[in-house]
């Protein structure tokens, strides 16, 4: 079989992050100084699929690194219920691959008339959402043509974490994204193929995170039901432990992202746990007896290492798809702009 669109688009990750971060500079320093000077007390978030994920981990960088709390608003909100929301003194940012769907762009049309500062993510400048937004971060990331978004995922997450280090002017994040296409790089090189031998024929599987890390494991468990047809659930390491544990049984397969992180040691519990039940529990980050530890590239700021971490396994689900017998560039019942109201 020839290379997939998402294999070669996989590849292109770390060209895509180092030409957002050279072309898109300007934007981001632009819309970074509008949110220094509106200094907002609540940022909204408007996105769905992956780009929900990537506002899901904003939400944690900006609570962590600002202490400022961030909402999703549901632009059904304003598409459907047309009910205006008291948004003024917010920033919003509505993130898009294509910045064409209808309910995403009348929710940014609302928030914007409503005071918010508006900032579009989107792969496509000239979209509706970019032109209804006050401020533009287009993603550089060039034609995705495989169904499942990949390069643009990770560019969503760089500009909003561009944007996060140079509003709050700090030094030790701009530091860990100005290194990014390098660590990207050496991400989509790891080896993963010991889950990938065990999820060959599973039907169903778990993916935990905490924090940042948990908007990875939404990420992923997404990718395992588009691209290969695997029901995986997402859940905090926390969270898992309040009902949905209770179905783990003998050789039930769990995908555990351990961060360089505070929770990584409650991660690492959860995971044990998982273990003590007859689970085959994959773990990145630690060493848990009965585990498979899976490699992450080390060093980094923990604000950046989930990111990274989706490259690598973006790379792995790929190989996966082809291995039970998927085309990952077109999964079933699927679009690549997908325009809801």
């Amino acid at each position: 079989m020839s290379q997939t669109h998402m294999a070669r688009e996989v590849a292109e990750i770390p060209e895509a992050a180092a030409r957002f971060l050279s072309l898109s500079r300007d934007a981001v320093l632009e819309a970074a100084d509008a949110v220094r000077r509106r200094d907002p007390d609540l940022v909204v978030t408007v996105a769905r699929g992956s780009s929900d994920h990537a506002a899901t981990y904003i939400k944690y960088a900006v609570e962590l690194l600002a202490g400022i709390p961030v909402a999703s608003v549901g632009p059904s909100i304003a598409s459907i219920y047309r009910r205006p929301l008291r948004l003024g003194g917010t920033a919003c940012l509505g993130i898009s691959q294509s910045g064409r769907s209808p309910d995403g762009v009348e929710m940014m049309r609302s928030a914007a008339m409503s005071g918010a500062l508006t900032i579009a993510v989107t792969n496509d400048p000239e979209s509706p959402m970019a032109r209804s937004s006050v401020h533009c971060l287009p993603l550089q990331a060039g034609e995705e043509r495989s169904v499942a978004a990949t390069k643009t995922f990770v560019c969503s997450v760089l500009a909003l974490l561009s944007l996060l280090a140079e509003s709050r002017e700090d030094n030790a994040l701009r530091d860990a994204v100005a290194a990014l296409p390098e660590a990207l790089g050496q991400a989509v090189a790891l080896d993963w193929s010991p889950m990938s031998a065990r999820l060959a024929r599973a039907s169903s599987a778990f993916v935990l995170g905490r924090g940042p890390g948990f908007a990875i494991a939404c990420e992923a468990a997404l990718k395992f039901k588009e691209t290969c047809g695997i029901h995986a659930e997402a859940y905090s390491a926390a969270e898992v432990l309040h009902g949905p544990a209770a179905i783990v049984q003998a050789n039930f397969p769990v995908f555990v992202l351990g961060m360089p992180d505070a929770a990584l040691p409650h991660v690492v519990s959860t995971a044990e746990r998982l273990v003590a039940q007859g689970a085959d529990v994959f773990i990145t980050g630690a060493e848990v007896e009965g585990a498979v530890t899976l490699p992450l590239v080390e060093g980094l700021h923990p604000l950046v290492a989930p990111l990274v971490a989706i490259a690598g396994f973006y790379a792995f689900i790929e190989e996966l798809a082809r291995r039970r017998g998927f085309d990952p560039d077109t999964p079933p019942h699927l679009r690549k702009v997908t325009e809801t109201v």
